[in-house]
């Protein structure tokens, strides 16, 4: 075996030259560097192109630390690598949305430059480390609420997963707790032995000075060398004052300062000269030892420095998901959704974005952002509904205006055509700023669930060629920048190419530009272009992977929509621009005969009136379509409604029976006390009236107490029975009472049938009710009760409004919807003054829907209320009509809003 081997190394079948591999490795290595360093730079490039700097100085007012602003102005928000790394991004951001408050950073600072200067061996001061101390204990705060959130639901996971694997030091901070008192900022005594001997040794010998030099100015006072005593220090010595002609008191005294006038002299007494010595040794042996205290503690942060990094790093990818969350609130952001790569059906979309609007452009229409957010005011962020895209009505014209971006899977290229500032930059633009603010984990400024694949590139050559000269240099600078895109570019990547092949000869242009998309079309995920080549857009008649879109142009207004039409080609409209801005009618027939030439397959195609016509057609559809959805909301309004008056059908029937209830037991207490007293009265009588006079009184009391019997008695049984007599003679068109319907007057639509029910229609509702639920409508020749008068006339007001108010709705062209007296659609001005009823009618005005009715009770009164009431209806301008009070309905108008 030995041989074997032996022989066939010795032996090769064919030479080889291991340095031609080595040197072709090294080739390689080297080709992929500049490949590399090439697309980090048209990366870099790109990201200006589109503006990204930008988006990130707009997020940077919702970061909550001094690290994420400056970090989002300097443009260094972080973009995900992989598209795992982009979901996680995502998910931190959604869990984040999901807060109901954003979580505490304060006393969170950027230590980094402290713990650089530790490690560079620099003393660092108390402030300093206790800067360090309060950012751990910020860190482990902010985690621990993390941690405590989590538990309650798992979709806050991803903000706690930011912080594995951090060591949040515990142990370092509480060296410097022990060590240092950060609200005073000084050492503490416990902070060493040495420290806490040399103190009380200092404090000793300062009190025994101190006693001293107090004795010694006390005995100058008394000798009349001062004028009070005086204790102070002088060049780091304490020391008294003496009048400079008392200098005799003080003998072998040393002189340290004298006043400016000269008249006092500092004076440093003979017995308090070692005492002064041993204070200057005692305070510079404190310094020395305050200053190994510090140079312990900065020697554990520098040990610390890369947990300390590590950890300053999580706070500030936490804090990009916080301000990341608070952008998409801010602009109603939605989630974006990852297209995956391997899903490629027939018809499916790898880009699928829905009414997506540019977020720099959307920034004017929202609120202004001033600098750095508060954690208050990040809060009120939060709870507030700012994205005012959601407020913009129908009928206004939203700005910017959103636009659809629909790729299938299939599609490579995309070629964008229509007239200048028509928006084929700005819309090629945003999808770019889409793709990146993807791959950054934010929400987009769109609606439903926009869709979109992860490119790993994203590079654009996008210029103002309206305001630069189209000169061979600019040409020569725009293909050297495509030249560069397409050495880096991958089966991943976007590429976007602005007025691709201008500023030459345009047949030149045409072919180098179809070669340049036919070369893309194999190489990248997506390249999207603009043009003003006819040409181009022909490309997808022979290739299924080009598609086509343009931007609407209205031929009435001579002005851009702003909107893309996918799978269309944009005209020009040059001719057609001329023609009605009132150009000579030879000129453009001229012009048009010029075009069948110079175009022949392309005049054939020109269906200018067509396109406009089938533009109307979606117009008109589009009106229909909001017409219906907005009938449909109405009616769901009506319907919530009149449901919530159902279901307080069984809380008002409840209060009448127990108010029913009470009436009967106070009618009961008072019977009892009326019969009480005809027979207190009957008996006092017995006593003193002769046996003639007994039949009389007991007649006279048994008439008292028929009287008062007949007086509470209800008719109950003879209502019963006329109730049964109606149902006899029910007919169609009658109208009666119906309880289930809360005692509404409805229409006999039906005559009943064997199964006991009746088909009756209330309003514009049609049901089926049960004979022994319907009851006539009491006629005016009956005498009912007192209590059963004002139950009547009150049910006679109902319903004379509801006939006021269905013959009212059957006599307009505007439909109001069913007509029913609900709280909601109700005014009641009772009780109020002139001017506080004319504030709360105007107000309710204002507040009723289109197309509603409104019922104002003002009540009788001396009606000044109810002239003021009238007076605002004739006025307003939504008030179509009003309907004023009749004979069965006192005291109610009922107006008609527009």
């Amino acid at each position: 075996m030995e041989l074997c081997k032996f022989f066939f190394i010795t032996t090769p079948i064919r030479p080889s030259f291991p340095y031609l591999k080595i040197r072709s490795l090294k080739c390689s290595a080297e080709t992929t560097t500049h490949r590399l360093k090439l697309a980090e730079s048209l990366q870099d490039e790109t990201l200006k192109i589109l503006e990204w700097p930008s988006v990130c100085n707009q997020l940077s007012a919702f970061t909550s630390t001094t690290m994420g602003l400056s970090a989002a102005r300097d443009g260094l928000v972080p973009i995900g690598r992989s598209p795992e790394e982009s979901r996680r991004l995502l998910d931190q951001t959604s869990a984040a949305f999901a807060l109901h408050l954003p979580p505490d950073f304060s006393g969170i600072e950027n230590v980094s430059e402290i713990v650089e200067s530790s490690m560079a061996g620099q003393l660092l001061s108390i402030r300093e480390i206790c800067a360090v101390k309060r950012t751990l204990r910020s860190a482990r705060d902010l985690f621990e609420h993390l941690t405590k959130i989590s538990l309650q639901s798992e979709r806050y996971y991803p903000l706690l997963e930011i912080f594995q694997n951090c060591h949040f030091l515990t142990e370092l901070e509480k060296k410097i707790e022990f060590c240092i008192d950060c609200k005073f900022s000084t050492i503490l005594d416990r902070a060493s032995e040495d420290l806490e001997i040399i103190r009380s040794e200092r404090k000793e010998n300062m009190e025994s000075l101190d006693c001293l030099l107090k004795e010694v100015s006390t005995k100058i006072f008394l000798a009349g060398g001062i004028d009070r005593p005086l204790v102070t220090k002088r060049r780091s010595r304490m020391c008294v004052g003496i009048k400079a002609s008392h200098k005799s008191l003080l003998p072998s005294g040393v002189v340290l300062n004298v006043s400016s006038s000269g008249a006092t002299y500092f004076m440093e007494p003979k017995e308090a000269v070692d005492l002064n010595n041993m204070e200057v040794r005692l305070l510079n042996a404190e310094r020395v030892e305050e200053q190994a205290i510090l140079g312990l503690l900065t020697s554990e942060i520098a040990q610390s420095e890369s947990e300390i990094k590590y950890l300053l790093d999580r706070v500030l990818e936490a804090d990009f998901a916080i301000a990341r969350a608070a952008h998409a609130r801010w602009m109603n952001g939605v989630c974006p959704v990852l297209s995956s790569s391997d899903f490629k059906n027939v018809g499916s979309l790898s880009i699928d974005i829905e009414g997506i609007q540019h977020p720099l452009l959307l920034e004017a229409s929202l609120k202004n952002l001033s600098g750095p957010t508060s954690k208050t005011s990040n809060s009120i962020i939060w709870c507030e509904a700012n994205g005012m895209m959601g407020h913009l009505s129908s009928d206004s014209f939203p700005f910017p205006v959103p636009i659809d971006i629909k790729v299938e899977h299939e599609t490579r290229v995309v070629v964008i055509s229509g007239p200048n500032t028509g928006g084929k930059t700005a819309s090629m633009k945003t999808l770019g700023l889409a793709s990146i603010m993807l791959k950054a984990g934010m929400y987009l400024p769109a609606r439903n669930n926009p869709t979109l694949p992860w490119f790993d590139f994203i590079l654009a050559d996008i210029g103002d060629h309206q305001s630069l000269e189209q000169s061979l240099s600019t040409f020569s600078g725009h293909l050297t920048r495509i030249r560069k895109m397409l050495e880096v570019t991958t089966k991943k990547s976007l590429i976007l190419i602005d007025e691709i092949g201008s500023g030459t000869d345009p047949s030149e242009g045409v072919a180098l530009s179809t070669s340049i998309l036919e070369y893309l079309k194999d190489r990248v995920n997506l390249a999207v272009t603009t043009t003003h080549y006819a040409d181009l857009s022909l490309l997808k008649e022979k290739d299924p992977q080009y598609e086509n879109a343009a931007m609407e142009f209205s031929l009435k207004t001579l002005q851009p929509t702003y909107r893309i039409l996918w799978g269309s080609t944009g005209e020009s409209n040059a001719l057609s621009i001329a023609k009605s801005i009132g150009f000579d009618e030879k000129i453009v027939e001229r012009a048009q005969t010029w075009v069948k030439r110079l175009m022949p397959d392309k005049a054939e195609k020109r269906r200018g009136l067509l396109f406009q016509s089938l533009m109307e057609e979606k117009n008109r559809l589009e009106v229909q379509a909001n017409r219906a959805a907005h009938i449909y909301s109405n009616t769901m309004n009506l319907y919530h409604e009149i449901r919530d008056e159902a279901d307080d059908l069984v809380r008002r029937e409840e209060a009448l029976k127990a108010k029913e209830t009470q009436n009967i037991q106070r009618e009961v207490v008072t019977v009892k006390s009326q019969l009480q007293t005809i027979v207190d009265d009957f008996e006092a009588q017995v006593r003193t009236a002769s046996i003639d006079q007994l039949n009389a009184l007991l007649k006279e009391s048994e008439s008292a107490i028929s009287s008062i019997i007949e007086a509470h008695s209800y008719t109950e049984e003879s209502s019963v029975t006329e109730t049964e007599k109606s149902f006899l003679t029910l007919k169609l068109g009658e109208q009666v009472l119906v309880s289930g319907l809360g005692n509404k007057l409805a229409t006999i639509v039906e005559a009943p049938g064997a199964d006991g029910t009746a088909l009756v229609q209330y309003g514009k509702i049609r049901v089926r009710v049960n004979l022994s639920s319907i009851r006539a409508v009491p006629s005016s020749d009956t005498t009912p009760t007192e209590n059963s008068q004002s139950n009547i006339k009150k049910q006679g007001r109902r319903i004379r409004s509801l006939k006021n108010l269905s013959e009212a709705s059957d006599s307009k062209e505007v439909s109001y919807g069913l007509v029913l007296q609900t709280s909601k659609n109700t005014v009641d001005l009772r009780g109020m003054r002139v001017e506080e009823a004319s504030h709360h009618l105007n107000l309710a005005i204002s507040t009723t829907g289109s197309n509603s009715v409104l019922f104002i009770i003002h009540g009788m009164g001396t009606g000044v209320v109810k002239e003021s009431a009238q007076q605002i209806l004739r006025k307003h301008p939504r008030v179509v009509k009003f309907e004023q009070e009749s004979p069965t309905n006192y005291g109610c108008t009922v107006a008609y809003i527009k």
